[in-house]
C-alpha cells in the first residue's frame, strides 16, 4: 500500500489569525487529540513577535511541554529570522520549517523585509540550523501567486528552489499562501521545481481560499509529492492576506487518500474529535466537510 505523510498545522497556521486566544492547557489538549488521531508530525508553534501574532505568545511553553509528553511525535516550529532560530534552539525543538516569500509585498508585511533580504537570511539560516543538528524543511511562501503582485514568475520560484537545494535544504515546501493555485499551475510549477532542485523532496502547503485546495493536492500527488501540510477542520488563514482561508482540511484529505487506497496512519473518527474541540473552543463551525458527513453515519454510502 502506498503511503503519504501529513503534518497538521492547526495549532500554528490554524490559530495564528484567531482573535480568541486559546489557553496553554487548551492547546496541549488539542495536541493530545491530534497525536491520538495518529499524526506523527505536528507543527505546534512559530517563533514570531507575539505583539504581532498574540496567539503565538506561549510558543516556548507549548513546545517544551509537548516535547516532554509526546516523544513519539516529530514536533516542528516555524522560524522566519535569526531571532526565531535562537528561540527555537533554546527551547529544544529539533524540527524546523524555515521559509521566506517569493512576493516582495507579502515579505514586507510578514517579516518587515524585502523578499531578497529575507531569502538571503533564509539561506544563511539553513546552513546554521543544519550545523546545529536541526531537521530542516525550507519553504517558499506565495509560490503560486500573490493577491497584490499577481502571478509570481515560475522561473523565480524555480531559481529559489535551486538555491535552497544548493544551500543544503533536505526538503522544499511550496506554499500557496494566498490560495491562488490551480491544478494546471501546480503540475507545471512542480515540474519546473523538480528540474531545478534535482532529487530534493517536495512538500506542499495549500490554502483553500478559492475552493481548489483538494484538487491542487491531488494534482501534486499525481506529480509524485508525498508530503502535505493540513489543518484540522480547515482552520487557518494568513494575518496579512485579507480573506485568506485555512489549509486543506485534514479530515477531508485523510478521506481522499482512504478512497485512493493510500495509507495516512490517521484515524478519521479520532481526528473528528479534535475538530469538534476546536469548534467548541472557537465558537463556530469550521469549513472541513467530512466530520459533518461522518456524524450522519452515511460516509460510506
Amino acid at each position: 500500500m502506498e503511503t503519504v505523510l501529513l503534518e497538521d498545522h492547526s495549532l500554528r497556521d490554524g490559530l495564528q489569525a484567531e482573535a480568541r486566544i486559546l489557553r496553554l492547557e487548551d492547546k496541549l489538549a488539542l495536541f493530545r487529540l491530534l497525536a491520538e488521531a495518529g499524526f506523527r508530525q505536528i507543527q505546534a508553534a512559530s517563533f514570531v513577535d507575539p505583539r504581532v501574532i498574540p496567539q503565538m505568545a506561549q510558543s516556548e511553553e507549548l513546545i517544551r511541554s509537548v516535547l516532554r509528553d509526546f516523544p513519539e511525535v516529530a514536533v516542528s516550529a516555524l522560524v522566519l529570522n535569526a531571532r526565531g532560530l535562537s528561540r527555537a534552539r533554546a527551547c529544544g525543538v529539533r524540527h524546523l520549517s524555515l521559509s521566506s516569500s517569493a512576493s516582495d509585498w507579502h515579505s514586507r508585511r510578514n517579516v518587515g523585509r524585502s523578499a531578497a533580504e529575507a531569502f538571503d537570511e533564509l539561506l544563511r539560516m539553513i546552513g546554521e540550523a543544519r550545523a546545529s543538528g536541526f531537521a530542516v524543511q525550507a519553504g517558499i511562501q506565495c509560490a503560486f501567486g500573490c493577491v497584490h503582485e499577481g502571478p509570481i514568475p515560475e522561473e523565480r520560484v524555480a531559481a529559489m528552489a535551486k538555491s535552497l537545494a544548493e544551500a543544503g535544504a533536505p526538503e522544499i515546501n511550496l506554499a500557496d499562501t494566498t490560495g491562488m493555485a490551480n491544478p494546471l499551475l501546480v503540475r507545471r510549477l512542480i515540474r519546473k521545481v523538480q528540474e531545478a532542485a534535482g532529487e530534493t523532496p517536495l512538500a506542499l502547503h495549500l490554502h483553500d481560499t478559492r475552493g481548489l485546495g483538494i484538487a491542487n493536492l491531488l494534482a501534486a500527488w499525481e506529480c509524485g509529492v508525498r508530503r502535505f501540510d493540513v489543518s484540522a477542520g480547515g482552520l487557518g488563514g494568513c494575518p496579512f492576506v485579507e480573506g485568506a482561508a485555512g489549509n486543506v482540511a485534514a479530515e477531508d484529505v485523510v478521506h481522499l487518500f482512504e478512497q485512493l487506497g493510500v495509507a495516512t496512519g490517521i484515524d478519521l473518527s479520532r481526528l473528528c474529535r479534535a475538530v469538534r474541540r476546536y469548534e467548541e473552543l472557537l465558537g463556530r463551525r469550521l469549513p472541513g466537510r467530512v466530520c459533518r458527513v461522518l456524524a450522519t453515519g452515511v460516509l460510506g454510502n
